[in-house]
């Protein structure tokens, strides 16, 4: 079996570097806001660009904090709007809805997957006060014609980056080029965990000591509570774990894109979409997506043959029982989208024949041969 994800080998090649981080960490006896959460917020900031990091326990919590403390600011107020693409992991619109904001969905474009830019201005409405884009995939989904928008509408910009830690924009990392942005340290991303994780970066000091309070119950002076806060915190064993994988971050994400560059220069099949790149070199491939209307027929001839595959995603938000009320409403688009895609296996510890092996059976593959 080609796994999708070989988590197991991926720890061990950091296997000594890891163990003596945790053994540091236990040995020290100090497990919450210690030495290794700070050392981790700083090295991060640093490697994203940005003059503030603080680590909480997820990607989801870092985007409902991000929002919350702009409330708390007066930034935003319960009812406002909040632009996100209709293309995107539900956590994006949770965050939205868990802090009494408006969802606002646009679709992405057909090609690269990301929100489509030309459709974002005739969505803002006199109650919308912020974009969040979605870095989707491991590629960076913001532009100039963005920023524009977000400065002609006095809009806050909030960056999704729980897909695409270390993408960049020009000479710029993703997570340093809007007001804030939330990354995810889930075990299977880029820059993965032993189990969740997740941090805020900003240039915003306001914002980074809002935030940090909220997620310490709302207290930054113990047993005083300035905020009806919640307990979102990086653990001193992930943090320093973390920090491990930090540095070795660029050479991994360098090893995914010679996998998809493998992918791109030999998947030959009609009936396959492959993804398209804005700037192939700065996209750090997250997941490698193709397309087919023969999804379904594809991975089961993948599984057939002894190749792990996932769908990214099967459901749209919209159309999610959690989102019943949504559910008469059609984006064609993000339906396309989701009807069509499938992930192939991709990572830094893949190997050249196991990739070589996943394009002989893709390209083997014809609809005509399914029974």
């Amino acid at each position: 079996m080609i796994k999708f994800l070989d988590l197991e080998k991926i720890t061990h090649k950091y296997d000594n570097e890891i163990h003596q981080a945790a053994s540091r960490v236990i040995d020290a006896g100090w497990y919450l806001l210690g030495n290794e959460t700070k050392q981790f917020e700083k090295d991060y900031a640093d490697y994203i660009g940005t003059q503030y990091c603080i680590a909480v326990a997820n990607g989801l919590d870092a985007l409902r904090i991000i929002l919350r403390a702009y409330i708390e600011l007066g930034s935003i107020t319960k009812g406002d709007e909040i632009i996100v693409p209709a293309n995107t992991f539900i956590a994006s619109i949770l965050a939205v809805n868990d802090n009494g904001l408006v969802p606002v969905l646009v679709e992405p474009d057909i090609n690269t997957y990301l929100i489509d830019v030309s459709k974002i201005e005739e969505a803002i409405t006199p109650k919308t006060k912020g974009i969040m884009i979605v870095h989707l995939y491991g590629q960076c989904s913001y532009t100039d014609n963005i920023a524009k928008i977000c400065k002609k509408h006095d809009l806050l910009l909030i960056e999704d980056n729980a897909q695409s830690a270390g993408c960049k924009f020009h000479d710029r990392v993703t997570g340093s080029l809007g007001n804030a942005a939330g990354h995810s340290f889930y075990p299977g991303k880029n820059l993965g965990a032993f189990g969740d994780g997740g941090a805020i970066t900003t240039n915003d000091k306001r914002l980074a000591d809002t935030a940090r309070t909220l997620a310490n119950y709302g207290s930054n002076t113990k047993y005083i509570f300035e905020y009806k806060g919640l307990n979102s915190r990086l653990d001193e064993i992930q943090a320093a774990i973390l920090d491990v994988k930090l540095k070795h971050l660029d050479e991994d994400n360098e090893r995914r894109k010679v996998v998809a560059q493998y992918y791109f220069d030999n998947i030959k099949n009609p009936e396959i979409i492959l993804p398209v790149t804005k700037e192939r070199d700065s996209h750090v491939f997250h997941l490698y997506v193709i397309r087919t209307t023969k999804r379904d027929e594809l991975m089961q001839y993948l599984a057939d043959n002894l190749v792990q595959v996932l769908i990214h995603y099967p459901v749209p938000p919209h159309k999610q029982k959690a989102y019943k009320e949504w559910n008469d409403l059609h984006f064609p688009i993000t339906e396309k989208i989701h009807n069509e895609v499938l992930s192939l296996p991709i990572s830094q510890v893949i190997t050249d024949e196991e990739v070589k092996t996943v394009v002989d059976i893709v390209n083997s593959f014809h609809s005509n041969n399914i029974c």
